[in-house]
């Protein structure tokens, strides 16, 4: 599953602003390049109750995201930024995105304050929806992370993006196992190959890699990342599809703050954020979070 944020970068020599006009976009139906998990398997009935598909009203699949509560899904910004949300639809249930178990409307949501500045971070939005979703057996939300992941600590990525460059949509929902690895190794992946491409990461990211030909490829944006139970990551970007570099993802741990100040209401407008929670600029020594 690597995500189409970045592919094109190295490839014609573009920097990761125009890059970005190129392929950092949510998957379509109708748009070529959509995708997902490379190197997975076909996700068993009822395997992640917590995910959903994002969707315009009038369908196909745009992105993926977590259900954390009953009236709010996790997603990755870019998956949502531009939108109106009476447009959008997210669908539980199921895992075949075009039969829904059940279909909800967005009443609004929250991108971080700091979403794409610098360019690539802080990508990860918080969507309220118009009524509370019913649970059941194949629908159930996910817990958010207590503690930070380890080296080397195994999750699971899902959702129905390409199986490999340039292919369609998956029908159904694909699952992969990967590990967790740490910001400076994630870091000095990227700094060997593609120099430039550190620019786009930092502590706010999840990096996970496994080998070749596993990864995470376009339509699986947004998408959960999950061990022991608990949302670590939210697919950001990559570079597509699984060719031997890491996968980064929203750090679901290190927004933790922003996530419950937006979900309470006592601290939603970016004024409020800036002034209470600022984020550290980008650095490459720290692993986990720090609030200044």
């Amino acid at each position: 599953m690597k995500v189409a944020y970045v592919i094109f970068a190295a490839l014609l020599g573009l920097s990761a602003s125009n890059a970005k006009r190129l392929v950092g976009k949510p998957s379509n139906q109708r748009d070529g390049n959509q995708g997902r998990v490379v190197g997975g398997e076909v996700a068993e009935v009822g395997f992640a109750k917590y995910q959903i598909s994002l969707q315009g009203m009038f369908g196909g699949h745009m992105c993926g995201g977590a259900i954390i509560s009953d009236r709010w899904v996790l997603t990755a910004a870019h998956c949502v930024f531009g939108y109106n949300p009476p447009y959008l639809r997210v669908i539980t249930g199921t895992n075949v995105f075009y039969e829904p178990g059940a279909t909800y409307e967005v009443q609004e949501y929250w991108t971080h304050c700091n979403y794409d500045n610098p360019a690539f971070h802080n990508d990860i939005a918080l969507m309220l929806l118009t009524k509370p979703i019913l649970f059941n057996e194949r629908t159930q939300p996910i817990s958010l992370p207590v503690k930070p992941l380890k080296d080397g600590d195994e999750l699971i990525l899902t959702g129905w993006g390409s199986t490999e460059f340039g292919s369609g949509l998956s029908e159904n929902l694909m699952k992969l196992h990967t590990k967790f690895i740490t910001y400076k190794k994630c870091y000095d992946s990227f700094d060997g190959e593609m120099p430039a491409m550190t620019e786009m990461l930092d502590v706010g990211h999840v990096c996970t890699f496994t080998r070749d030909a596993e990864g995470s490829c376009h339509g699986d944006s947004g998408g959960p990342l999950v061990s022991n139970g608990h949302l670590y990551g939210l697919v950001n970007w990559g570079m597509p599809c699984a060719i031997g570099l890491p996968d980064a993802h929203a750090n679901v741990f290190y927004y933790l703050d922003w996530i419950r100040k937006v979900m309470s209401g006592n601290c939603r407008s970016c004024q409020c954020y800036a002034s209470n929670y600022p984020f550290i600029t980008k650095t490459r020594d720290v692993e986990e979070p720090i609030k200044v």
